[in-house]
């Protein structure tokens, strides 16, 4: 086990480049970042620590008598919310607004893949499938892109989509600051409206019980046949059968998708082998800004706790986003 400084113990469950971990040592004074080499040593100096960054199980928080906070990864909290984590004092913050740029470019990348017969060409290699790509290629301009889910990804998402001429529209559970890009945002009783009105509908949400499964059979069929779904948040706001009847159906037009209702997606499902389907492994998490962008909102959370002031990117355990 590596450790340095003398005060607050904070556990590193991710790996980090030296000079971060540089960053985090000097971001108060009395740092000491704890690296077990082992799931029996960090349980060992669980009681002494003080923050957690990279995530939670049920058995550390058990053994955390002096945690105060938890920072994850990624935006997505979902794996943490344990009963007796969300019921505790311990604050958790999330990776929010550290990754809505990789994601939103993701979901372009998705979305033009299927527009712009890329996926098709992949599928198919052979000049003779040119004409049929052409006549089969779509623009953007003009279209309406329904976002679901209007936090850090769908923001992005739709300043990118309006970029093509898109017009936007989003549904969200809370009160956002909506861009000036989006035409309208409302909220989840008008989710269906927000089906039936767009070309390409977006899934920018966490997951939650409120949201998983919110794209069932009656969320299908209340989309326009030629639309497209994109989805690069969580797989579980799928529901799997509903997905995969609309799509060999064609109650829909096709569905680009970086997360799917069961992962690792068997070799043998069927979502591989339609045509219409682009699929990347749970992907768009990539980006070698990513570790710059949460170490620096770690610091900055560090340099709070420690001052008393209000933490950035605080989850509501309850809600679960």
């Amino acid at each position: 086990m590596q450790t340095r400084g003398n005060d607050m113990k904070i556990l590193l469950r991710v790996e980090l480049a030296e000079r971060h971990k540089e960053e985090i040592a000097s971001a108060v004074d009395g740092a000491q970042l704890v690296m077990p080499g082992s799931e029996a040593e960090m349980l060992e100096v669980m009681p002494e620590v003080e923050v957690v960054f990279g995530g939670l199980s049920a058995e550390m928080f058990l053994r955390g008598e002096r945690l105060r906070w938890v920072q994850t990864w990624g935006a997505g909290v979902d794996g943490q919310l344990f009963k007796s984590f969300v019921d505790s004092n311990v604050v958790l913050t999330s990776g929010r607004g550290t990754v809505g740029v990789h994601l939103a470019e993701h979901a372009m990348a998705l979305l033009l893949g299927l527009t712009r017969g890329i996926a098709w060409a992949v599928r198919k290699p052979g000049w003779d499938q040119r004409m049929p790509i052409r006549n089969a290629s779509w623009e953007l301009v003009g279209l309406t892109m329904g976002i679901v889910g209007l936090g850090g990804t769908g923001r992005e998402l739709a300043r990118r989509a309006g970029a093509f001429g898109m017009r936007v529209i989003a549904v969200d559970p809370e009160d956002v600051d909506v861009p000036a890009c989006v035409a309208s945002c409302w909220k989840m009783d008008r989710f269906h409206d927000l089906l039936a009105l767009s070309d390409v509908v977006s899934v920018c949400a966490p997951l939650t019980p409120d949201t998983r499964g919110l794209f069932d059979e009656r969320a299908f069929r209340s989309m326009k046949s030629g639309a497209l779904l994109i989805n690069v948040t969580r797989g579980g706001i799928m529901d799997e059968d509903a997905l995969v009847d609309a799509l060999a159906r064609g109650r829909i037009a096709g569905a680009g998708l970086d997360v799917v209702p069961v992962e690792p997606l068997p070799p043998d499902h069927p979502l591989w082998k339609m045509e219409n389907v682009l699929i990347t492994p749970h992907t768009a998490g990539g980006s070698p800004n990513r570790q710059d962008r949460i170490v620096s909102l770690f610091c900055e959370n560090l340099k709070r706790l420690e001052a008393g002031q209000p933490l950035l990117s605080v989850i509501d355990k309850k809600k679960g986003y």
